[in-house]
This record gives structure tokens, C-alpha cells and sequence, in this order.
């Protein structure tokens, strides 16, 4: 899809710069300032030896103590683990497009006071090279508010032969919105779809590539990526972000367990999820439901069901991102919770034979995953209380933490080779010191059954 149809539709009430004057003045602002201070702060850092301590990171002596020895083993491991990663999204490849004939396609696409753009998730549908006769989209309106209901009905009217618009006389959720296309649907695979997303021409065609080469794949994730990155700051923070997931999921797919299949685009074997449609529509999590967080939730479904999941990098969708704060840290909060949530669910079968092959490194994966957060908050107020007492060790962490974003960096810049990833570096100390809350407050409120959506 080029780039000129990817920009310009904002959700309203976001926030967005002035004008394109201020856009571009900002841009070369941040590309021109990022650079020059992480240099000024790799300087400082080696004039003044800051870079010393973590070097004794093999030092026998840092062993000698408890509490240095834990955080010593712990970033050990945690880059070993990311070496081991990096060699395995190096080893990626997606799975080329089959010759064969394709299978018949149901793609939902939930939508709750959406507006007009759920047109034109439905229309990018429409507008793929998927062949039509094998194609089905089912669009439910959850019990809207605005005009979402009008704009699927016009879609509809439009291509009668393709659509099929459900209306809900109030709002149920996500979940039962897509329970309803999974019921109501043909397709010998499904596709779900968010109502802000747009995907790519042949997004279709790859995403049901790995389904075709693989019979044990059960479900398939997209690459998505941020639809509105150019309209703020935030959005280009964001894009940065959703890039480098790649590395993520193109890593776990060479053991099978891409842990989540995103809502944004993703699709499922029909025999793969049947099975499970009623416990996932009912699930609970210590006596509470479990109504956010569904693409997650049935992910860990389909991988407890002894099925493979993937990540296609091919098959592209572009979706909106929340451009404030506030919208950012609902976002967030809701991840989470689902992530706390279903870690343990998944924790709860990773130990048994739920499928002959692939088992090791997902077992690894989980628990240093989950470690990250309680030790990257312990370092957080450690560093505090220490830049209370001795303020020159902030040099010391702001200069490590530019380093890191910038190793994390190379997979966008092998990705996308432009030098929008000093946003990249931007978001990383923003995310540090702004958002560090939201983990142990998702922890702590995992019951919640609030969406966070709007």
C-alpha cells in the first residue's frame, strides 16, 4: 500500500503537531539532537571510567555478594538470551506463498464506535488480491454509539456479495463480537481484524501461507505496523516500537510459539480453534471473566491444543495508535494485565506434553520474560535512591540506557534503513522513567475488567 494512502486519518481528539511546518521542524530536531547527546554522553562515559562497572560483570569479586551476584547472573543471562534470539531472528524466514489453491477465508472485523474507519478496514479487505470467490467478511457493530453502524452499511451496500454486517443492540465486548463471526462464519480459516487496521494488497495471501506449508501451524500472526506514525511524536515513538516486535516474533518463530497472534491482523486454523471457542468465550481467571485481551488468551488456546504458531512478516497491516499519553499508558495497562494473566495460564501447561517438539525454549522464554519486569523495577528504584545519594551514577545509567537502545535499534535499522530510529532512542528513556507504573499496577488490578479503549 503506498505510503500516501497511509496517512492523514486520525482518530478524533488526538493530539498531532500544529501543522506540517512544525512537523518537519521537530523531525529534524530530534534526528539532529538524539545523536549529538548520545555521543556526549559516550564521551563523558569514557573520560570518566563510567563504563568500568559493568565490565565487572566478570569479575569473580561482583560473586562474592548476594545481592551483586543475582543482578550479575540475571544480565547475564538476560544477554545471552538475547544473542541466542538474535541468531534465530537472523535464521527467519517466512514461508513463501503456496501455489496451490487457496483456502476459503472468513475475516471478522469487530468494530465499537470506530466512525469511518471501519470503511476502510473493510474496503483494504475488499481491495486484497485474495480471490473473492473464496472470500468472506463478516462485520460486527458492538453496540455503537457514533455512526460505525452506517458507514458498515454503506460498506455493505457497496459489495452485498462480500459482507456480512451483525449488529449488536449494545455493547458486549470484543470478544463476543468476534465469538460471533467465529459461529457464524464458512471459512475453512478464519482472519480477525481490527476496525482501525488497513492491511496490505497481499496481506491475505501470505498470512495463510505457513496454514498451507505446515499442518501443524494453528495460527498465523501478521506485521503490524503504526498507521498514523507521522502525525506526532508519539505515533513515530510508537512506530519504532512496533518494528522492532519483529525481532520478537520472527524469534519465536523458529520453536513454533509466538505467544501472541494480535488482534491487528492474525488467522487461525478452523480445526485449530473450534475446539476451544466455548472455554475461551467463558474463560475466567480467579473467579473473575476475562473480556480484554482475547487475541492473547486464544493464542494460549491454540499452542495448549499442541498446534504451531507464526509470525509471516509479509503479510502487513497498519493500524492506529494511541497519540497521548494517557491514550498510550490504557494501551499499555491493558497489554498487561493480559500478559500477567495469561503468563500464568500459559505457565499452567508449558511443563506438560502438549506438543511433541518445540517445548525448551518456550519454558526459557517465559521466565526471563517475566523476570524482566520485577528486576528492571528494583533497578528503578535502586537507581533513584542512589542518584539521591550520589547523583553522578545517573550519568552512569543514562548513558548505559542510550547504549542498549541503541543495540536494541539494529533490528530497525537492518528493517526498515531509515533514521527514524532515533525515535526509538527517545521512546526508551520515555518508557523508563514514564511508564515503569504500569506493570506492577497491572499486576496488582489483573481482575479488571475494564477495556482501557476508549
Amino acid at each position: 500500500m503506498a505510503n500516501s494512502t497511509l496517512s492523514g486519518h486520525l482518530t478524533p481528539g488526538a493530539e498531532t503537531f500544529t501543522s506540517p511546518i512544525d512537523r518537519k521542524w521537530l523531525d529534524l530536531a530530534v534526528k539532529l539532537l538524539v545523536p549529538v547527546l548520545l555521543i556526549i554522553l559516550m564521551a563523558g562515559a569514557i573520560k570518566f571510567g563510567s563504563l568500568t562497572d559493568y565490565a565487572r560483570l566478570l569479575s569473580r569479586q561482583t560473586y562474592t555478594s548476594l545481592l551483586p551476584a543475582l543482578a550479575a547472573v540475571y544480565i547475564l543471562a538476560v544477554l545471552l538470551f538475547q544473542l541466542i534470539r538474535t541468531v534465530l531472528w537472523a535464521c527467519y524466514k517466512p514461508f513463501p506463498l503456496s501455489d496451490g489453491p487457496l483456502p476459503s477465508l472468513t475475516v471478522i472485523i469487530p468494530a465499537y464506535n470506530e466512525g469511518p474507519m471501519v470503511e476502510k478496514a473493510i474496503e483494504s479487505v475488499v481491495e486484497s488480491d485474495y480471490p473473492k470467490d473464496r472470500l468472506e467478511i463478516i462485520c460486527v457493530d458492538d453496540g455503537s454509539t457514533d455512526r460505525t453502524w452506517l458507514y458498515i452499511l454503506r460498506a455493505w451496500q457497496r459489495f452485498p456479495d462480500l459482507i456480512k454486517p451483525i449488529r449488536f443492540p449494545e455493547n458486549r465486548g470484543k470478544k463476543e463480537g468476534l465469538y460471533a463471526g467465529f459461529t457464524q462464519g464458512r471459512g475453512e480459516v478464519f482472519v480477525t481484524i481490527d476496525s482501525d487496521s488497513i492491511i496490505e494488497k497481499d496481506a491475505l495471501r501470505h498470512l495463510v501461507a505457513p496454514l498451507l506449508h505446515d499442518p501443524q501451524m494453528g495460527a498465523v500472526a501478521g506485521n503490524v505496523k503504526v498507521y498514523n506514525r507521522h502525525q506526532s511524536l508519539m505515533g513515530k515513538m510508537q512506530a519504532v516500537r512496533f518494528v522492532n516486535l519483529d525481532y520478537l516474533r520472527a524469534s519465536q518463530s523458529l520453536y513454533r510459539t509466538v505467544v501472541c497472534t494480535p488482534g491487528s491482523l492474525s488467522a487461525y486454523r478452523r480445526e485449530a480453534l473450534e475446539p476451544h471457542l466455548e472455554a475461551w468465550r467463558n474463560q475466567t481467571f480467579w473467579g473473575a471473566p476475562c473480556p480484554h485481551s482475547e487475541d492473547r488468551a486464544l493464542t494460549n488456546f491454540i499452542i495448549r491444543g499442541g498446534y504451531y504458531t507464526y509470525y509471516q512478516r509479509p503479510a502487513v497491516v497498519y493500524t492506529l495508535v494511541p497519540e497521548t499519553y494517557r491514550g498510550v499508558c490504557k494501551m499499555y495497562l491493558r497489554w498487561e494485565r493480559g500478559n500477567v494473566r495469561e503468563s500464568m495460564v500459559m505457565l499452567s501447561f508449558l511443563f506438560t506434553r502438549y506438543r511433541p517438539r518445540h517445548r525448551v525454549m518456550p519454558i526459557v522464554e517465559l521466565f526471563l520474560s517475566q523476570l524482566e519486569y520485577p528486576v528492571t523495577l528494583l533497578f528503578f528504584s535502586l537507581l533513584v535512591a542512589s542518584a539521591l545519594a550520589y547523583p553522578p551514577i545517573l550519568f552512569k545509567f543514562l548513558t548505559a540506557l542510550g547504549i542498549m537502545s541503541l543495540i536494541n535499534l539494529t533490528y530497525y535499522i537492518w528493517l526498515e534503513r531509515d533514521s527514524e530510529f532515533v525515535y526509538g532512542v527517545v521512546y526508551a528513556f520515555y518508557a523508563f522513567f514514564l511508564l515503569q507504573w504500569i506493570y506492577p499496577y497491572a499486576f496488582v488490578t489483573v481482575r479488571h475488567r475494564g477495556w482501557l479503549t476508549r
